[in-house]
């Protein structure tokens, strides 16, 4: 080998090392330790402008198999408020729903307290509590009668107000009357549907099935079960089994009734699960970054192409809940010491777990969990100035003057995908004077709970077909 040829030899040699080291270094990607947070204020108290009819914009027909609705947080509903006095409202409605679910799950069985009635059923409702926090509008009936309804992923009972009403609590829209609804129908007592609650009742005058949901709270809705047309823009859904309730007492706020979203065999995705392939999804937006709706999808579309999917578990004592398993959490690019797939596992009995959740806006964590989380979140934002206490958090910053920071990153690791949080959503405002907390919180229960405020801005799936729930980050577009 002569000189020159010993020269493209070492050139071509070098230029391959070259190339294969680019390939390796490529291959990984090195988890990022910090992120920028732009600073904002509390949210203004949001306002509505939701036609009537909330048709789709254009005259082309709808997918038949798909529907698309725009979705509100609750603060809508809420008037004459300072964006503090709805801060502090939604971390009140937030300790409240924390409480409930804590303590359905603790009892290992799908039923709420009882009344002296007998009545039960196999649901817990957020919107006992006033924390129902994301609601849309539909029609109801035939023609449709539009109205307010919280979507909660922690119920699977459909109900609204109606008349006649022996007590009815205050409601925006007018309450709906099912006598003026041609699509309005009763069901027979020895309906399957009927059968599904634990105790219905059965009135001795139509024939026709009676249910009451209760809480542990005292609250209660108590009416007639029936099949009602429900309306979603365009589309129609037919024959949908729904509560009509008469008596309505308790802390319900604002919105008609409730949209349930859970597993179980009475809840809107399971009735209209042949319409839209069992799948829907959600986007909730930062509303104190984003001037877009948040919104609901059913059908095909609902399932985002971006989305990285994690496995449904299934609890055999408690059906309604999305369990799904959480494997650990990293903070600043490395696993957090002392949290580990045991401090989330859903045992034989069905004791702790994880679950989603929409009605539920601060994440809690099984105490060892969080106080892992905290601290090392901590060590990582060491930089940022401390300021007291807020509620129930207990990391805070004191942020006032500036315009960004950088802090640690957060991801959380489900089985079959990693979950990489925006800074907005764990380090927020709790006041305008640039006080800002780490959003997690602990709890003594054994239930963890993944909340809203984590999930904005990610198209959440639920693809029940396929027992999996997918995340789509930047989904909201």
């Amino acid at each position: 080998m002569n000189m020159e040829e010993k020269v493209k030899y070492h050139f071509f040699s070098s230029l391959l090392t070259f190339f294969m080291c680019f390939c390796v270094c490529a291959a990984y990607t090195e988890p990022l330790k910090s992120q920028t947070l732009i600073l904002r204020n509390l949210p203004n108290p949001p306002t509505l402008s939701w036609p009537e009819s909330t048709t789709l914009g254009s005259d082309s027909e709808p997918d038949p198999d798909t529907i698309s609705v725009n979705v509100h947080h609750i603060d809508a509903l809420s008037l004459n408020k300072t964006p503090s006095q709805l801060f502090h409202f939604r971390l009140q409605r937030d300790a409240a729903r924390v409480k409930s679910l804590s303590s359905l799950a603790a009892l290992n069985q799908t039923r709420p307290t009882t009344s002296g009635s007998g009545f039960s059923s196999s649901v817990i409702s957020g919107l006992a509590q006033g924390s129902g926090e994301y609601f849309t509008r539909l029609g109801v009936g035939t023609p449709p009668k539009y109205v307010y309804m919280v979507l909660d992923t922690g119920s699977d009972v459909v109900w609204l107000q109606c008349k006649p009403c022996a007590k009815c609590y205050s409601q925006t829209d007018e309450i709906f009357d099912p006598s003026k609804s041609k699509s309005f129908a009763g069901i027979p007592c020895y309906s399957p549907l009927c059968r599904r609650f634990d105790s219905p009742g059965c009135s001795l005058k139509s024939s026709h099935c009676q249910y009451q949901v209760s809480y542990a709270t005292g609250s209660f809705t108590f009416g007639d079960f029936s099949m009602k047309t429900l309306t979603f823009r365009r589309a129609t859904v037919p024959r949908v089994a729904l509560g009509c309730g008469h008596d309505n007492e308790g802390l319900f706020v604002g919105a008609a009734g409730l949209l349930g979203l859970g597993r179980g065999g009475l809840s809107f995705p399971t009735q209209a699960g042949t319409r839209f392939n069992n799948k829907f999804s959600y986007c909730l937006t930062d509303r104190t970054a984003s001037a877009k709706p948040s919104s609901i999808v059913f059908g095909d579309s609902a399932v985002s192409r971006t989305a990285r999917f994690t496995p449904i578990i299934n609890n055999p004592k408690l059906d309604t809940f999305y369990y799904l398993e959480l494997l650990g959490i990293s903070v600043g690019g490395a696993p957090v010491r002392g949290i580990s797939a045991s401090l989330f596992r859903l045992d034989s009995t069905g004791n702790g777990g994880v679950i989603i959740d929409s009605g539920t806006s601060v994440t809690r964590l099984t105490r060892p969990a969080y106080v892992a989380l905290r601290d090392a979140f901590r060590v990582g934002a060491s930089h940022l100035k401390r300021a007291p206490e807020f509620s129930l958090f207990d990391t805070c910053y004191d942020l006032s003057g500036i315009s960004e920071v950088k802090v640690p990153t957060v991801v959380m690791h489900f089985r079959g995908a990693d979950v990489s949080f925006p800074a907005a959503n764990y380090l927020i405002p709790v006041d305008n004077s640039g006080r800002f907390c780490f959003a997690f919180a602990g709890t003594m229960s054994g239930l963890s709970i993944i909340g809203n405020i984590q999930q904005q801005g990610f198209r959440v799936v639920f693809d029940l077909a396929g027992s999996r729930v997918g995340f789509a980050p930047r989904g909201c577009a």
